[in-house]
């Protein structure tokens, strides 16, 4: 009876630890059947207010500078998505195109450019004990992911935008030119 006792507190905690792989490798990536409308300046939430609107894998992405998963279920969406856009999940503000995404093979949604450059705004991160180009919204200022050059990818810019799936909203081109239906 001893021995089961012992192990009861390690099932459980083994049960918590799958439950947990198992919430970080459900799909985030959100997709919507109309663009988000764009926002005209700067985004300013409060810390609660950014709580209440995100999920919590969104907030920690954007507001936390956190990082999903490689390779996990957001990046098998992203790789199987077509034609359409990506927006960023705190604001709305059109960031990508699937012009512009390509298959960087790094385990993360990559882009060479932005389909909207002045919604990218790039900064030195310092973190981690080196220097990176940090990627993030400049409507909003939520983190995106990081910028890497000249890794020798045959794009026109030889940049690799890899991107946190979860800071984003896809909306496939077919529905991106669809009018907004209102209701009576």
């Amino acid at each position: 009876m001893k021995s089961i006792r012992c192990l009861t507190p390690l099932a459980f905690a083994f049960a918590i630890l799958s439950c947990s792989a198992e919430e970080m490798d459900k799909p985030i990536m959100e997709t919507q059947t109309t663009a988000p409308a764009e926002p005209t300046g700067e985004v300013v939430k409060s810390d609660e207010e950014w709580k209440k609107e995100l999920t919590p894998e969104q907030y920690r992405i954007l507001r936390q500078s956190g990082t999903e998963r490689a390779h996990g279920e957001v990046y098998k969406e992203f790789k199987h998505q077509g034609e359409g856009s990506y927006h960023c999940a705190g604001c709305g503000a059109l960031l990508f195109s699937s012009k512009e995404k390509f298959d960087s093979g790094c385990g993360w949604p990559s882009f060479y450019d932005p389909a909207k450059a002045q919604n990218v705004k790039l900064k030195k991160d310092f973190s981690f004990g080196s220097v990176r180009t940090e990627v993030v919204c400049a409507k909003c200022g939520g983190h995106l992911g990081h910028v890497f050059e000249g890794e020798g990818f045959n794009t026109p810019t030889d940049k690799r935008y890899c991107i946190n799936g979860g800071g984003l909203v896809f909306v496939p081109a077919e529905t991106e030119a669809k009018p907004v239906e209102k209701k009576p």
